[in-house]
């Protein structure tokens, strides 16, 4: 990690629940309905962002974030009114990242110039496949020529973009997915972010797949899509930087750092999710206020009405539980965890937090690796994150009791 890593960020998200269908492998808070009052919506988001402001004061916003649902099907000028806010209740750096996530539809694709004007100056397209039966099986409303298109138009528009990629679907192969990705590549520019398909509880695919309505790759056939991803982005100048997400020199998303890095962020909007730091007597009693909106659309809505915000919950998260939350956030990372980053956020080293013996045996067995700067998950470590995020968590508070 460059001296560039340590510089504090500190994010603003705000959440769109609304989409003009559910796809069924979404287990997101999202909505499908056939109206949104723009000016109470846009009123109630700038209400909540006031809220948070008065908690945050003095803070410098190194990203914005809007996120779904569907946020390209917000009004431009929905999206210029928050970004707006944002800067006459924070200061605002001056390179600030304002990312979009957006489907290329055409209809969506026709509002880039006008998101653009609002104040967008990175947007994250939902292509997914470039499959036209994949894109079916997929529920997608788009087909591979408007995802085509919208890329094109990104490019040309938007001073930054990415798009994401779902893999490991049914009967794929290696070489179907080495064909889809090289086409991907003559469309990054910078980010491109890869997602193994998983079926999540609450959804349609959960449903369809438990009563075989289709199957997914075998193990060793999803490894080897895996591996086969990392290899040809590597190659491509694009290496992981996270598990999911590939980024040339300088091109990660600079919001989704503050969250791996496990640095601060307000979440406004419903079901959002935020992590500020909470002032406490020194290092030794670091902490986190960990914020949750209220999920349903209206529910939120009503509650931000009748009083400023539609925080349901509001908890300080310390001790081992903070230790614990940014171990599982930076080991993500290819790079790992910068010790100097870590001890600022929670006022402990990693590896000292960590039970020795523990951490000694993950290391031995290739999971881990320590140097004077870094904590990190090894490329086969990250393979069985869970497995070893597993046994570190154990060690974090097997230490915390001794």
């Amino acid at each position: 990690m460059t001296s560039t890593s340590r510089t504090p960020l500190f994010g603003i998200y705000m959440h769109w629940p609304f989409c003009r269908s559910k796809c069924p492998y979404c287990d997101f808070n999202s909505h499908v309905r056939d109206a949104v009052d723009q000016r109470r919506w846009r009123n109630a988001l700038q209400a909540e962002l006031w809220h948070y402001a008065t908690q945050t004061p003095g803070r410098a916003v190194t990203s914005i974030f809007f996120g779904g649902g569907t946020p390209s099907l917000m009004p431009p000028e929905t999206v210029a009114a928050v970004i707006e806010s944002i800067r006459n209740l924070w200061p605002v750096s001056q390179d600030v990242e304002i990312t979009l996530e957006a489907n290329p539809t055409s209809v969506e694709a026709a509002r880039f110039e006008a998101l653009r004007a609002a104040g967008v100056n990175r947007v994250s397209l939902g292509v997914q496949a470039f499959d036209a039966q994949a894109l079916r099986f997929l529920g997608r409303e788009h087909d591979v020529g408007e995802a085509l298109a919208a890329l094109a138009l990104a490019r040309d528009i938007f001073p930054r973009h990415s798009f994401d990629l779902i893999y490991a679907r049914p009967g794929q192969t290696v070489d179907a997915w080495h064909a889809e990705l090289d086409r991907a590549l003559g469309f990054v520019r910078d980010h491109l972010s890869v997602y193994q398909l998983t079926i999540e509880r609450g959804t349609r695919f959960w449903q369809d797949h438990a009563r075989g309505l289709f199957a997914l790759p075998d193990e060793d056939t999803q490894a080897a899509l895996f591996e086969a991803t990392q290899m040809r982005l590597a190659d491509s100048a694009l290496p992981a930087y996270e598990i999911s997400n590939h980024a040339r020199s300088g091109g990660a998303c600079r919001h989704n750092l503050a969250y791996w890095r496990y640095e601060d962020y307000v979440g406004v909007g419903p079901g959002a999710h935020g992590r500020v730091s909470s002032p406490g007597g020194g290092d030794a009693s670091a902490r986190k206020r960990a914020t949750r909106q209220a999920t349903g659309p209206e529910a939120w809505l009503e509650q931000v009405e009748a009083h400023g915000h539609a925080t349901v919950e509001d908890t300080i998260v310390q001790g081992a539980d903070l230790v614990a939350e940014a171990l599982m956030m930076g080991l993500r990372l290819t790079d790992g965890i910068d010790r100097m980053v870590f001890r600022r956020v929670t006022g402990v080293d990693p590896v000292a937090a960590c039970d020795a013996d523990a951490l000694h045996r993950l290391v031995e067995g290739g999971f881990l690796a320590i140097s004077t700067q870094t904590l990190r998950a090894t490329a086969h470590g990250r393979q069985v994150l869970n497995a070893v995020l597993a046994r570190l968590l154990d060690a974090v508070r097997t230490s915390s009791r001794a």
